[in-house]
């Protein structure tokens, strides 16, 4: 048995079809430099609010991936938790998240394979009810149990 694994972690042998999980948080000003200080991803999009009006967009943006990075926020810290292996993700990304917008961002198991301990999940992430991102993850779920 594995006395380590943190609180909230889900092994599993507990993950069941339909589970889902979920966090909500407001994207700062300060979340898109830090990430685009962290990534190096620099396009003005991001961070030139005259540049960025003159894009489709009309105003700035958060990078995709920050708002990708909530999903896998959610699947490390709670669905599974701690000890998951991400083993792939596809991502679409469906329309823009602002700064000051409040993300939904939501897993739920799609697919168990208990004896790989591999789990699918749907992923998506919403801003006032709207889609804006939505893919499915592939993960390697911890275990109580040796391998």
């Amino acid at each position: 048995m594995l006395d380590n694994l943190p609180r909230g972690t889900i092994c599993i042998e507990d993950i069941e079809m339909g589970m889902s999980r979920y966090l909500r948080k407001v994207v700062t000003d300060e979340d898109i430099e830090m990430f685009a200080q962290v990534s190096t991803d620099r396009n003005p999009v991001h961070l030139d609010d005259e540049y960025a009006q003159d894009t489709i967009f009309e105003g700035r943006i958060a990078h995709g991936m920050l708002t990708a990075g909530l999903i896998s926020a959610v699947i490390g810290e709670q669905l599974p938790g701690h000890g998951t292996v991400y083993m792939g993700q596809t991502l679409k990304f469906l329309g823009p998240v602002r700064p000051g917008d409040t993300v939904y961002a939501e897993v739920t198991v799609t697919d168990i394979d208990h004896a790989k301990r591999r789990v699918t999940l749907d992923c998506q992430c919403t801003v006032d009810g709207k889609k804006v991102l939505i893919g499915e993850a592939k993960v390697l779920a911890p275990s109580r149990k040796f391998d």
